[in-house]
């Protein structure tokens, strides 16, 4: 039966391709905007000030919430940091709150990240393993507590804990590409380090699939059936471009670049797809060079 989705985040990569994936399949997806709304599709909220109306949520089936400031936008200032945490706490609280108020069955599937392990080397880490250090692991424990007052109101809340995802449109697949292309790009920092990664295409149909199946609560690891080293990741872009993967780039220059965000890139979690696949998703792109090579097909087509 089609559904009725509210989106926040639309207009992100993940939030837009997620918004297409949807509409494509039958479904109507109404878009949360802080601005005036321009359109039948659109949902005014303002998170920051907590107003959110439960009625313009009434008829929705399923929220997918991921609104909140980009980890690999900015530099790591303090300030920056704030606007990471608050921008997902307050986010999720309205959505959560305005959810209870409403008192009807939506489905909430609301956004995190795997950065809550933290730096675990060669650790196995599944859905059930224990939180790590450091901000990011921090940001999502308080991240997903924000959405506790729909849990109170029996709401089913999914988390999907994403991974870094591969779109040459953005994220880290992004940043590597031009240094792939000139034969420049190989280990950052040791390469030795666990990258949990997923394809965007994977990515949104694992959303929809959380949309689909509200009995799947809890934390779920949105990433690949297994993670893979970043120097094999490297090696497997180059060899798609036909290009070497040899250069490295050590940790105190990545550090210099990208500050604070440096710790996602040089940091280990070798984390596994356990519940998702339990609930029967099936990858498209199971290992990395068939999520490359449905990038940069992805690509060439713009």
């Amino acid at each position: 039966m089609p559904q009725r989705v509210a989106i926040t985040g639309s207009s992100g990569l993940i939030g837009s391709a997620l918004s297409a994936f949807l509409r494509g399949r039958g479904d109507e997806v109404a878009r949360l905007v802080r601005r005036p709304v321009e359109g039948p599709d659109e949902v005014r909220w303002d998170p920051a000030a907590h107003l959110l109306a439960p009625g313009d949520l009434s008829g929705v089936t399923a929220v997918v919430h991921l609104a909140g400031a980009g980890v690999g936008d900015h530099r790591w200032t303090p300030s920056y940091q704030q606007q990471i945490l608050g921008s997902r706490v307050d986010g999720t609280q309205t959505v959560a709150k305005a959810l209870a108020d409403l008192g009807e069955p939506v489905r909430l599937v609301s956004g995190s990240a795997v950065g809550v392990y933290g730096d675990r080397g060669d650790e196995v880490l599944t859905e059930e393993s224990s939180f790590g250090d450091g901000f990011l692991s921090e940001v999502v424990r308080a991240w997903e507590a924000a959405a506790e007052p729909a849990r109170q109101a029996g709401l089913a809340v999914a988390h999907p804990r994403t991974g870094i995802v591969l779109s040459p449109d953005g994220g880290a697949l992004a940043r590597m590409l031009p240094l792939a292309r000139l034969g420049i790009l190989g280990p950052l920092g040791s390469g030795k380090q666990w990258w949990p990664w997923i394809s965007l295409r994977d990515t949104v149909a694992a959303l929809a699939h959380l949309v689909d199946h509200p009995e799947v609560v809890g934390p779920v690891n949105l990433v690949a059936p297994q993670p893979d080293r970043q120097l094999d990741i490297a090696r497997a872009l180059g060899r798609q471009l036909h290009r070497p993967a040899v250069f490295p780039a050590p940790a105190f220059g990545i550090k210099l670049v990208l500050g604070g965000f440096s710790d996602e890139i040089l940091t280990s979690k070798r984390v596994v797809a356990e519940r998702l696949t339990a609930s029967g998703f099936v990858h498209a792109d199971p290992t990395v060079d068939a999520a490359l090579r449905w990038a940069l097909a992805q690509e060439s087509r713009d």
